[in-house]
């Protein structure tokens, strides 16, 4: 049976964050920020040489972060003196299509070059990021620029057309070749992905069309101004999103801003225009990620203690060198034998780990201490089943088998530092004293600031937002509740709304359009 993906798209004042569930269950977080530009993965810049580094054949670029970028002799690319040129000879004066289509592609850069005699400081060079800063460290860099598309990535200044080794059937490949290879103008190349089979010409001539005018819309940038800027960034994280996952088995698209739904739904219509139905509006009273128990998955997967079934948990530290893990069968009832119990915790283990991750997007080498197994054959198995549970992570992997010590070491594509989200809070009431006044008077401190609401402002409808716990000690009784007796008190309006977000006595009043009162 296919899994259910649904998306859940939540967005707020200062950033947008992104849920990615199969069969309801959360497999992938992602959140934009808003405002300043942010370093981000497909991002291209025109940078300045800062240092050449003989030693390391390789050079610092500056790119307008604090830490330098660093760009190996290695990811030049092959036509890295086109683009060199392009850079040098395009100015307010020049006509830049002119320029671009007159340079030839020469010689390829040799592959035991030495990064000095390609590059010299203060050189401005046109650069983009295949790693983001990470710690101590700036971004990565290549400056084999490519524009990643649904169905083709363009490379300009290239003159091949290559094609995913996952299409299988000769035909379909060489009608992909010759249609991309027909559409694409001088000095342009391709790479046509997985999701362009069985895709109708209209579609890819689209798509071509618009990632070459994201490129050449870029030149005006390079042409007016050499300095440090960015040149053009990614799509939104959305719609990168959509971008690699959109498949047949995508079920559902939810989105809580009417803005960012036509924006998903015009992006749709370009890639996959049968699956525009997929997108929905979502417009109910409870907060999108509260409604799609998002917010209660962020709070229990997120933690240094990760719980998995019947009791068993996992223990996940982050280091600068490697991530560990440990896994522990707690309080398990070890109803069979030993050696099958562990090697069951250790499967239950391999299936949160799989999942964690691609939610932390946890990158570098990752050591697991799985639970000691003596069978061989057990600990063949969990590799098998380890590299299978595997197979649906985009990041590029590598699984090693289990040491003599019950290790496995796991090395993940990193390209973005980890996603850490603090799971505990201080607390609102104490503010970390551990000292609160007594639960017993919250009831009449929300009457005070009702009485004065209604006294001295005038107000008389309100919504409270209180946590689960106090909404049901504020609304026990059918008829004695507190919200029953202030309704009738105060002759008031006031509607209970439960926020799971809230700390235990954490409360608000807010008018009926759920804005804070003060």
């Amino acid at each position: 049976m296919e899994s259910e993906k649904d998306l859940i798209v939540d967005v707020s004042t200062n950033e947008v964050r992104i849920a990615l569930q199969e069969n309801h269950r959360l497999i992938e977080l992602n959140k934009e920020t808003g405002g300043e530009h942010k370093i981000t993965v497909g991002d291209a810049y025109l940078g300045r040489v800062k240092k050449v580094m003989p030693a390391l054949n390789a050079a610092f670029v500056d790119i307008g972060d604090e830490k330098e970028a660093f760009i190996h002799y290695l990811d030049l690319g092959l036509h890295f003196k086109a683009f060199d040129e392009f850079v040098k000879k395009t100015n307010s004066n020049t006509n830049a299509a002119e320029v671009y289509r007159n340079i030839k592609l020469g010689p390829i850069l040799e592959k035991e070059g030495r990064i000095e005699n390609v590059l010299a400081q203060g050189q401005m060079i046109l650069v983009q990021i295949v790693k983001e800063p990470i710690s101590t460290k700036g971004s990565r860099l290549t400056a084999e620029i490519s524009l990643a598309g649904r169905n083709i990535v363009l490379i300009p200044f290239a003159q091949k057309v290559s094609i995913s080794q996952k299409i299988s059937s000769k035909e379909e490949k060489r009608r992909l070749e010759t249609l991309v290879g027909s559409i694409l103008p001088v000095n342009y190349g391709a790479i046509i992905r997985t999701a362009a089979e069985g895709k109708n010409a209209a579609i890819l001539v689209a798509e071509v069309k618009n990632l070459i005018a994201k490129w050449e819309d870029s030149w005006k940038k390079i042409s007016q101004s050499k300095t440090i800027q960015p040149v053009f960034s990614e799509y939104s994280k959305t719609t990168t999103i959509l971008r690699d996952l959109l498949n047949d088995s995508f079920s559902n698209i939810y989105v809580n801003n009417e803005r960012e739904f036509e924006e998903i739904k015009r992006y749709i219509s370009i890639i996959s225009p049968e699956q525009e139905k997929i997108v929905k509006l979502y417009d109910g009273r409870e907060p999108i990620f509260d409604h799609f128990d998002i917010t209660r998955q962020i709070k229990s997967s997120f933690g240094k203690v990760v719980p998995i079934k019947q009791g068993a948990y996992l223990v996940i530290e982050s280091t600068e060198a490697l991530n560990v893990v440990d896994v522990n069968s707690g309080i398990r009832a070890k109803t069979k034998e030993q050696e099958e119990n562990s090697f069951e915790v250790n499967k239950y283990a391999a299936e949160e780990l799989a999942r964690q991750f691609r939610l932390r997007d946890m990158g570098g080498i990752i050591i697991i201490d799985f639970i000691d197994m003596d069978s061989v054959e057990h600990r063949n198995e969990l590799y098998k089943y380890m590299v299978e549970l595997m197979q649906n992570d985009r990041a590029k992997h590598n699984v090693l088998p289990l040491t003599k010590f019950g290790l496995m070491q796991i090395t993940r594509q990193r390209v973005r530092p980890v996603t850490e989200i603090n799971t505990t809070e201080q607390c609102p009431m104490c503010h970390g004293t551990g000292k609160i006044a007594s639960s017993l008077l919250i009831d009449e401190q929300i009457e005070r600031k009702l009485a004065y609401y209604v006294a001295e402002k005038g107000l008389h409808d309100f919504i409270l937002k209180v946590s689960p716990i106090l909404g049901a000690y504020l609304s026990r009784g059918l008829f004695s509740s507190y919200v029953k007796k202030w309704k009738k008190k105060y002759k008031c309006r006031l509607n209970l709304e439960e926020v799971s977000d809230f700390s235990v006595l954490q409360h608000e009043f807010c008018n009926l359009n759920g804005d804070l009162l003060d």
